[in-house]
């Protein structure tokens, strides 16, 4: 499996690169501490994709929050996804709460949909969405994000915390795979 992984890092092309990554969360926290100022929200980082976003997001927020995580995966560490699987849900209620759900990207959008479908059935007040890249796929999706970091291209992307096979979460910036993939 590792030389398959050096193999993909190795030969993919680098789309954003750490400088620009760091300055379109700095653009999304400007947003989010103005929108949600005076709301006390809960932030629900999404896991695992999430974290990289969520910790560089998290030091820039100004407003009073609280964090909590939520794992709803559809991917299981394969290229291709699947039916959602609810790893764990927040310990934090959502209840009477405004929630920013955070994720790393907002691809076909059925994985953030049934977050916000979570966080609606359980009380929340009002939802919002930060995704740190959109993918442009040329085709409406079941949910937009509030927040967005880059629109990027319908690629696969791995690096600050989206997957290769569970691998490359931790690649500095955002790569695509020059080749199409098959499991």
């Amino acid at each position: 499996m590792l030389k398959e992984i050096n193999a993909v890092l190795a030969d993919a092309d680098l789309l954003v690169n750490e400088q620009q990554i760091a300055a379109a969360i700095t653009q999304i926290a400007g947003q989010i501490n103005v929108l949600l100022v005076d709301s006390n929200p809960l932030v629900l980082c999404v896991m695992n994709g999430g974290l990289v976003f969520t910790g560089q997001l998290l030091p820039q927020l100004t407003i009073p929050l609280t964090l909590d995580s939520i794992n709803a995966s559809r991917y299981h560490n394969q290229i291709r996804g699947g039916a959602i699987n609810w790893v764990n849900t927040p310990l934090t209620s959502v209840k009477g709460r405004t929630v920013l759900i955070v994720d790393d990207i907002l691809d076909e959008g059925i994985t953030l949909a049934a977050i916000y479908e979570y966080c609606l059935a359980h009380g929340a007040t009002s939802i919002y969405s930060a995704v740190l890249v959109n993918k442009l796929l040329g085709h409406s999706k079941p949910i937009h994000a509030n927040f967005i970091g880059l629109n990027l291209e319908n690629r696969y992307l791995f690096g600050y915390g989206m997957d290769y096979k569970g691998y490359l979460r931790n690649a500095p910036g955002i790569y695509a795979c020059k080749e199409h993939l098959e499991e």
